[in-house]
């Protein structure tokens, strides 16, 4: 399926070359409008507004639809959140751990799903065993040598299947990690999960809206991620899928007037929380921002395969492989299992901080990392776009 799009949904790239949808990126305009609107609306009629968004415009259900078509899940099993880690922190305090439970995740894990299980250490006996770092295979290529020792470089499969022990509950790892775009094999590790009876927890910042996550065809328990990245939408939202057997293990651990089945009877305090995905949306979120996440998911990726865009994207970093100058950068490009839309380039001459401020200055947007420097273009990007930023690149001293 050839990738579909409008131009005129990116209007920052009337300004700015952006390389860096890995980071905060510039948010799309089904979405700005949408948000708009609703705030508009907020504006000039108040509480009125949330009775026009009703029926199949109402934005907890376009939430979930739009995001269970992406996920080819059910809506039942979509909540909203507001990020990465209020998600995970509500799953991790609420798993039915007991003392000397084991959880397994990566040692350079990002904290979004690091902090969630040290708290499980600390405070219910919970054993945090972390993956060591070691090098991840890359394509046999003759610009990609060794990555220099300090620097974080992923998590061997292997490794992860030797720790594994009958207390092993959870897998918590991202499916993209965020410094070198190391990229876990979702369906290899979901079917070692299953195999087993662990849950797995993904972290899919750095993966949703740019590679294919399926959690039902993969085996994945929860996953959790920020709306901001690689989904473009705005700050402050995100999702996240539960299957409906851990949910059922889930003790709430937040909650408020809007998880419960009652609605808006108030004063009617009976416990009957929602068992579906609303069981973690507690309490009142940014139904703005959230209805404008949804409109850039309708408008802009529904209308592709997260195939074609993966395919594009993988594209746009080949041509820049082509024209990077690899005396002054060597990429770290991983095997097909492995890859991501993170291109990471390990720099020779500068510092990953130092080029990034020189090309901020040229409104050429990458982002630096633990020593690399990220570059990640996304389904807007064009091939002139690609050519430019790569030879202000190479332009460096």
């Amino acid at each position: 399926m050839a990738l579909i799009r409008n131009l005129e949904h990116f209007p920052s790239k009337n300004h700015i070359n952006f390389m860096a949808y890995c980071s905060v990126s510039p948010l799309n305009q089904p979405a700005a409008d949408r948000s708009i609107k609703f705030i508009n609306r907020q504006t000039e009629v108040g509480r009125g507004m949330l009775f026009e968004y009703v029926g199949d415009d109402h934005v907890g259900s376009r939430f979930h639809k739009n995001f269970a078509q992406l996920l080819k899940t059910s809506p039942d099993n979509i909540s909203m959140t507001t990020n990465t880690s209020e998600a995970i922190s509500m799953v991790a305090n609420g798993y039915p751990f007991e003392p000397g439970d084991e959880v397994i995740s990566y040692i350079n894990e990002y904290p979004a799903n690091h902090y969630p299980w040290v708290l499980q250490a600390k405070k219910r006996g919970v054993h945090l065993t972390l993956l060591s770092d070691v090098a991840p295979p890359q394509e046999e290529r003759p610009y990609c040598g060794a990555i220099p020792e300090a620097m974080a470089k992923g998590w061997s499969f292997d490794e992860l299947q030797s720790r594994i022990t009958p207390r092993t509950k959870v897998i918590a790892v991202s499916h993209v990690q965020f410094t070198n775009g190391f990229a876990a094999n979702l369906e290899q590790l979901g079917q070692l999960c299953k195999s087993h009876g662990i849950d797995l927890v993904i972290d899919a910042a750095q993966g949703l809206g740019c590679l294919p996550i399926y959690p039902e065809q993969y085996g994945i328990s929860c996953i959790a991620s920020a709306g901001w990245k690689w989904l473009l939408g705005p700050t402050g939202t995100g999702v996240m899928y539960t299957s409906p057997e851990f949910r059922d293990k889930i003790e709430i651990t937040m909650t408020g007037a809007d998880q419960m089945k009652q609605d808006t009877e108030y004063l009617d305090h009976t416990w009957n929380p929602h068992t579906c995905g609303r069981k973690f949306e507690y309490s009142t979120v940014s139904y703005g921002l959230l209805d404008g996440l949804s409109s850039g998911i309708e408008k802009v990726f529904l209308p592709n395969s997260v195939e074609s865009i993966r395919d594009h994207n993988f594209e746009m970093q080949e041509l820049a492989l082509q024209h990077l100058d690899f005396s002054k950068y060597q990429p770290v490009v991983h095997i097909p299992a492995h890859r991501s839309g993170i291109l990471a380039l390990i720099p020779k001459l500068s510092t990953a901080n130092q080029i990034s401020t020189t090309l901020d200055q040229q409104n050429i947007i990458v982002t630096p990392r633990d020593g690399y420097l990220r570059f990640a273009p996304h389904l807007c990007s064009t091939e002139d776009e690609i050519i430019r930023a790569v030879d202000a690149l190479n332009a460096i001293q």
